[in-house]
């Protein structure tokens, strides 16, 4: 979706402020010299692969977006997990544990390079480390979130020598057009049409004939998961009225929560939310309201939520950050990783919907309504809107 220069500057980087990077000069590792009796044709020992990853402000621990690109890059790429502070090796049994049964046909296995993470706390630490890990020498530098965009195409630029992956955003000229450039990968992702489906899902699971909508930033990209889920909630239901609040941000979990409790308290009984660490609050305002007695769900988004409210989370759309991060890598490992844009939508497994694993009437015809729509989607026969504008009725506003 090709989106103006300056539109993409104000709206999605705002309070993005360009610092200059500060850049670390790598001291130079002298060579071990060879032993005066080592064999002629020994052959040398083969370079392990350092991969930089700089998060978005939402961090390590959101449970969503950022995790699900640590998990592609520590867990798939390279069998660790981390545990208290720390690198471990992954166990065999947990990275099957980590594959949902749609990508166990991916050939996913570890292929040996080394993670190198830095969080950012704020938007001026995008630039300065992602301009870190390069002069660390890290073999690729990815950018996890739209908010990287800028900051992904500056050092880029600096450094043309160097590999760089983009998540969830394109280059954008000055002009407003989307361009590549050959030392990136951007990978992108039809977030509407996995929105779709749990959109769906939740206007056949709602007895209220009411859902909810919870986004983080105002911004194009959460506005494709808004249009989706609407979408896809007329197409089942079309009684049902969807009520829409923004957080404002993704990275303040009492906002989210407040934000869940008031259309929990508007009579929302499915509540979907795409606000990064936001929806953390989210989905505890529903697991309360859960407890206290009501009978109301929440939707998850980018990774399975459903650890964090077995019995509130009714599904999570699945944004498949992690396997997009990893195909990277594991392109990178095989010498062919190339620049250029990616897009991944649900005929290429990019998104789909975790295993709803609660009950609740009418199930079983409820998943295979939402399957027969997914067909439809693949198909082309249902083109689903990508922005709240491509849509025929509007939401009650909250």
């Amino acid at each position: 979706m090709a989106l103006s220069r300056s539109f993409l500057r104000l709206s999605l980087l705002s309070a993005l402020v360009l610092v200059s990077a500060c850049k670390k000069q790598e001291e130079a590792k002298p060579e071990a010299a060879s032993a005066n009796n080592a064999p002629a044709a020994a052959a040398p020992k083969a370079k392990t692969l350092k991969v930089g990853l700089v998060t978005d402000v939402g961090g390590r621990g959101d449970h969503s977006f950022n995790d699900s690109a640590l998990r592609g890059l520590e867990l798939w790429g390279a069998g660790k997990k981390m545990e208290g502070g720390s690198y471990k090796d992954a166990t065999p049994e947990e990275l099957k544990e980590s594959l949902a049964q749609d990508l166990a046909s991916r050939g996913i296995a570890p292929v040996g390079v080394t993670p190198v993470v830095l969080q950012s706390k704020v938007p001026e630490d995008y630039e300065p480390n992602l301009q870190t890990l390069v002069d660390e020498g890290v073999s690729l530098a990815i950018g996890v979130g739209f908010m990287l965009e800028n900051a992904v195409e500056t050092v880029a630029k600096r450094n043309p020598d160097a590999k760089f992956l983009l998540i969830d955003s394109p280059l954008v000229s000055a002009d407003g057009k989307v361009y590549t450039l050959p030392n990136v990968r951007t990978v992108m992702y039809r977030e509407e049409q996995g929105s779709f489906l749990v959109g769906a899902l939740a206007g056949l699971a709602s007895k209220n004939n009411k859902v909810g909508f919870v986004g983080g930033m105002e911004v194009p990209l959460i506005k494709k998961f808004e249009a989706g889920f609407r979408a896809g909630v007329a197409a089942v239901n079309p009684k049902a009225t969807v009520l829409v609040n923004y957080t404002g941000s993704f990275d303040n979990v009492s906002a989210g929560k407040q934000v869940g409790q008031d259309l929990v308290n508007k009579g929302a009984d499915v509540v979907y939310h795409a606000a990064g660490s936001d929806g953390l609050g989210v989905i505890q305002a529903v697991k309360e309201a859960r407890a206290a007695g009501k009978p109301v769900f929440v939707i998850g988004v980018d990774s399975d939520q459903s650890h964090l409210a077995p019995e509130a989370v009714l599904t999570s759309m699945l944004k498949r950050v992690d396997l997009g991060v990893y195909e990277a890598v594991r392109d990178l490992s095989q010498g062919k990783l190339e620049g250029g844009d990616v897009t991944l939508g649900l005929k290429e497994g990019g998104v789909t919907y975790a295993p709803v694993r609660v009950d609740f009437p009418g199930k079983a015809e409820a998943l295979q309504k939402v399957e027969e729509l997914r067909a439809k989607i693949i198909s082309g026969e249902i083109q689903v809107p990508n922005h709240p504008s491509q849509l025929t009725s509007a939401p009650a506003k909250p």
